[in-house]
């Protein structure tokens, strides 16, 4: 069928745009020597990751155990949690994972060390990478006498742990005012990461691992610096209005929700069945991520929604308003694709026109 004939407001994914999508960070990262570990989390589809991994990936990222679950259970064998994990039930969780599966998660104090020692007692040990706060004013270390402290902690006081070694997320990549500071951002992420690399060479470690992240600075051919030996984007498998919006065009854009005209009440006011509840209410107004609205219409020029309610989106525009009629179908690209996907059962997967598949987004609401 046309996917125009589906009921609204539904999820499209362009099976095309997103093969192609794959394959260049797949490309990007092969020519950097470096493997490729997608972050799940944008998608939430174990069928997407299994093409990520087709293509070349070496495993995934996903944000929590419940999604990792997921992916286990659809195949995928090889999973990083970039996450600090906390709780004796989730322990459990990765024990269990830990019995079929290579699965390893993040740490980042003295504090949740002991946490897992002490959770891992007698079992296969905790596969776990530090994490450092390299800008994003998150989680991860900050001061190299705080990370000395830890690993004489894990050497001394946590047998049932196994420090395979660091990653770090460049999240202020998003708000970089233009390419430049973003290439900027990007480079000193991954200094301020080698060197906490460089302090556990010092104390004897030998890592395996040192991942970095994210999408905007993986756009666009940056270097990747001697020493990385892994990368962790995830918007780029689908990509979203803002990260467009970095990119330069709307090409990559292989994500859309298919909504319905169901009001025109003044001359220039249009109203779509989606708000809140379909696309969030999430912007992004600086940098190079910067998206005017809630979302972009598709194939129109400079159209975006101004507004939404819990079931209603609100553009203004007159050229718009005269150009659609009630029952009308028009797509609207995302602002932020990965909360967007969290908010839907299932997407449909379109190629020239038609319907060709339909994924489960089985990592959907899997908070824990």
């Amino acid at each position: 069928m046309k996917y125009t004939e589906l009921d609204t407001p539904v999820v499209i994914i362009d099976k095309d745009i997103m093969m192609s999508n794959i394959k260049f960070m797949q490309d990007y990262a092969n020519r950097k020597g470096v493997a490729l570990r997608p972050h799940t989390k944008t998608h939430k589809i174990p069928e997407i990751s299994l093409l990520c991994e087709a293509a070349g990936a070496k495993g995934i990222t996903v944000a929590k155990v419940g999604e990792a679950e997921v992916m286990a259970a659809a195949g995928l064998k090889d999973i990083f949690i970039a996450n600090e994990i906390v709780g004796e039930e989730k322990f459990k969780r990765i024990i269990k994972l830990a019995e079929t599966i290579d699965i390893s998660f993040g740490l980042d104090s003295i504090e949740q060390a002991n946490l897992i020692n002490k959770a891992f007692e007698g079992v296969k040990p905790a596969e776990v990478v530090i994490e450092i706060e390299v800008g994003e004013n998150r989680s991860g270390m900050l001061e190299e006498d705080e990370f000395i402290n830890l690993l004489n902690h894990l050497k001394d006081n946590c047998p049932n742990i196994n420090l395979r070694g660091v990653f770090s997320h460049d999240g202020s990549s998003y708000n970089a005012k233009d390419i430049e500071e973003c290439k900027e951002i990007h480079l000193t992420a991954q200094k301020r990461t080698l060197q906490f690399v460089e302090i556990a060479k010092g104390m004897g470690y030998n890592f395996s691992v040192v991942s970095i992240g994210s999408t905007p600075s993986m756009l666009f051919d940056f270097p990747i610096l001697e020493g990385v030996t892994e990368i962790r984007p995830g918007t780029y498998v689908l990509m979203d209005a803002s990260m467009s919006a970095a990119y330069g065009n709307l090409d990559m854009a292989a994500v859309t929700v298919l909504a319905t005209v169901i009001s025109r009440p003044t001359a220039e006011r249009v109203i779509l069945d989606v708000g809140a509840k379909g696309i969030t209410m999430q912007t992004r107004t600086k940098g190079i991520t910067a998206v005017k609205g809630m979302g972009i219409i598709k194939n129109f020029d400079d159209v975006h929604i101004f507004d939404v309610f819990d079931e209603h989106a609100i553009i203004y525009n007159k050229k718009f308003r005269d150009t659609v009629r009630v029952g009308d179908k028009v797509e609207i690209i995302p602002v932020h694709v990965c909360p967007m996907m969290n908010l839907y059962n299932k997407a449909y997967v379109v190629q020239n026109g038609e319907v060709i598949d339909e994924y489960v987004i089985a990592g959907r609401g899997k908070l824990q």
